[in-house]
């Protein structure tokens, strides 16, 4: 096992109706800035649970962050909220409006051009208190550091990442998301399920625990991800998928154990480029990464094909190959697409594309040995991009 430190200073309330845990948890002094997507939490009742748990503290509101969190829209929020003096930050949504909050928090106190924290990786030296009220289990921004934002004018989706954006306390309850479109629920599970493999299927590093933990947050999401998107109101089912997107990000299970992460490098290329949805782009990479990637990673995918999968017959290449059919077609089952064929909008250019433009921003080699090239990336597009 690899040394390391850890330390996670997130508050967790789980459960029914935590979310009065507000009128405790935030500061009553100062202005609040309450930031939300698209305005879901109107009609689903949660934005007036928020509002009634605040009570009479100055609350301000910005609405209208989306999916893969714009640079330009982020900036209007850092304007409000520095033209007002906001003093706390309140995400109440999903992934996207909780990763849009940390650069919101990073930017405002922040004396050069904010674009650098992401563009030049400067690391914020300060930034506004946070916490979040988590309406969709899927990135795990809710218990870490990490965001990643786009810039629609560059096409651009970069990582933001610092210990002073863990938020102060986040509250999941399983119940705020009910309503939520299979689709999202759907993206949740493919999300959370490839965080977790991005640490755990690189090579054996003598870490049987976190190994353990690893397998048993992908054996679980395979079994309740079907369950909880055919009954949205089983609330053990949801309950338990909310708390599997928490623990696959949240840094335990990386703890002394080495990391990939190329798959969510390529794919937020295809995000920024065509604008798929996250989740997506991670279904349609994963399994041809692993094709591309068989030899570094033979020993933890036979691992993987018979701990999570049950995988025992034929030769070690049918145990691997199985698994990594069996993954895409869970993720076809959750009805995403496991190539990146089936976007027709896809330009046939597309792995030269890529492998281009992250070598432009010096992010090539990628993947746990630093082994993916420039050709690799457009070898694992190029299988992507063949049929099923």
């Amino acid at each position: 096992m690899n040394n390391f430190t850890f330390h996670n200073p997130t508050r967790i309330y789980f459960g029914k109706g935590q979310i009065q845990q507000l009128g405790e948890a935030v500061p009553q002094t100062g202005s609040t800035l309450i930031l939300y997507g698209g305005g879901s939490i109107k009609r689903n009742g949660v934005y007036d649970q928020v509002k009634r748990a605040l009570g009479d503290r100055t609350v301000l509101e910005f609405g209208g962050i989306e999916p893969n969190p714009t640079y330009e829209t982020l900036m209007q929020a850092v304007t409000l909220a520095r033209s007002r003096g906001v003093t706390f930050l309140l995400a109440v949504g999903g992934g996207s409006v909780l990763d849009g909050t940390k650069f919101v928090a990073a930017a405002i106190p922040f004396a050069g051009d904010p674009w650098d924290l992401l563009s030049k990786k400067v690391k914020p030296e300060q930034a506004l208190p946070l916490a979040a009220v988590l309406t969709l289990p899927a990135t795990g921004s809710e218990m870490n550091p990490v965001a990643v934002i786009s810039r629609t004018s560059t096409r651009e989706k970069l990582p933001l990442s610092s210990p002073l954006l863990y938020p102060r306390f986040s509250i999941l309850d399983p119940e705020t998301t009910f309503s939520l479109p299979p689709r999202q629920v759907a993206n949740g599970i493919v999300d959370a399920f490839t965080h977790v493999v991005e640490q755990y299927l690189t090579y054996p590093a003598e870490a049987p625990l976190q190994d353990r933990m690893a397998e048993s947050i992908l054996q679980t999401l395979i079994e309740i991800g079907p369950q909880t998107l055919a009954d949205p109101t089983d609330y053990d089912a949801r309950a338990t998928l909310v708390w599997c997107s928490t623990m696959a990000l949240n840094g335990i299970i990386g703890c002394g154990v080495p990391h990939d992460w190329a798959t969510h490098r390529i794919g937020h290329e295809l995000t920024a480029l065509y604008g798929i949805d996250h989740a997506r782009t991670l279904a349609v990479i994963l399994p041809s990464l692993w094709h591309i990637q068989r030899d570094g990673k033979h020993a933890k995918l036979l691992q993987y094909a018979g701990r999570v999968w049950g995988l025992s017959d034929g030769d070690e290449d049918t145990r691997i190959d199985a698994a990594i059919a069996k993954t895409a077609a869970f993720f076809e089952q959750l009805g995403i697409p496991s190539r990146l064929a089936a976007y027709g909008d896809v330009a046939p250019d597309t792995p030269a594309t890529v492998a281009e433009r992250l070598e432009d921003r010096d992010f090539i080699p990628l993947g746990e040995r630093l082994d993916i090239t420039a050709e690799r990336v457009q070898a694992i597009l190029s299988l992507s991009l063949t049929p099923a």
